[in-house]
């Protein structure tokens, strides 16, 4: 078969018997569980890596530090398939939960997430001035304000571009929400080479949505990049 009547044969598929249903479905999915995965991540990487640099100053914290770590080495040293199907099988059946498979990818995507961008985090934070949280504090600010209204704002722009890479991240990765049941992009393209019995376009296709993904999210990230720049020198 050639190239032209491959081209044919995913149209007829893709167009007459409504596969870019199964493609839309799988594009909404994938950009629910990134996004929302990010989002999560983003909350439980500014906790977790808030209470690895607070000062050690009394056994809570201390506590809760190695918590932090052992929470990061769980999930960093794991792959994110295995921990799917650990909360999905495993997890779930024990705790008598209900959840759709969408929402499992999202929370087992967004506690993944959150061990990365806590050390990211971690980092952004430890970059900035130490003079800030001086500064905060001479003013009145409590510890913890200073650490939200100062010093974590700072941080979340120096790591700018390296959130935008884990959420580059997230949207690869969503192609393994297949092993819980959900439709992503890669469910939805299999599904029409499988029904066709023709497999190289409907890749093709897939891999240059995931590409197009991936360019409008580095545009955005520079984008917001300059903005910030420009913010800095109007100051």
């Amino acid at each position: 078969m050639n190239f032209g009547r491959k081209i044919e044969v995913f149209y007829e598929f893709f167009v007459n018997h409504g596969g870019y249903n199964t493609v839309l479905l799988g594009l909404k999915n994938t950009c629910i569980i990134a996004v929302s995965g990010l989002i999560i991540g983003i909350i439980i990487g500014t906790l977790i890596a808030t209470v690895r640099v607070v000062p050690k100053n009394n056994a809570v914290v201390k506590i809760l530090d190695k918590i932090a770590g052992l929470y990061v080495s769980l999930f960093r040293g794991t792959p994110i398939v295995v921990q799917l199907l650990v909360f999905y099988y495993v997890l779930m059946p024990s705790l008598s939960m209900n959840l759709n498979s969408v929402a499992v990818a999202v929370v087992v995507f967004g506690m993944n997430s959150g061990a990365y961008i806590s050390e990211m985090m971690r980092a952004g934070i430890l970059s900035v001035d130490p003079g800030q949280m001086e500064g905060g504090r001479s003013v009145g600010l409590s510890y913890g304000t200073t650490m939200m209204k100062i010093i974590i704002p700072q941080a979340v722009k120096n790591i700018l571009p390296t959130l935008g890479n884990e959420f580059i991240s997230l949207i690869k990765e969503t192609s393994v929400v297949s092993f819980v049941g959900a439709t992503d992009l890669y469910v939805a393209f299999n599904r029409i080479g499988s029904n066709s019995y023709e497999f190289m376009v409907p890749y093709i296709v897939m891999a240059l949505i995931y590409i197009a993904l991936v360019v409008i999210i580095s545009m955005l990230i520079k984008i917001m990049e300059r903005s910030l720049r420009k913010s800095d020198k109007s100051m």
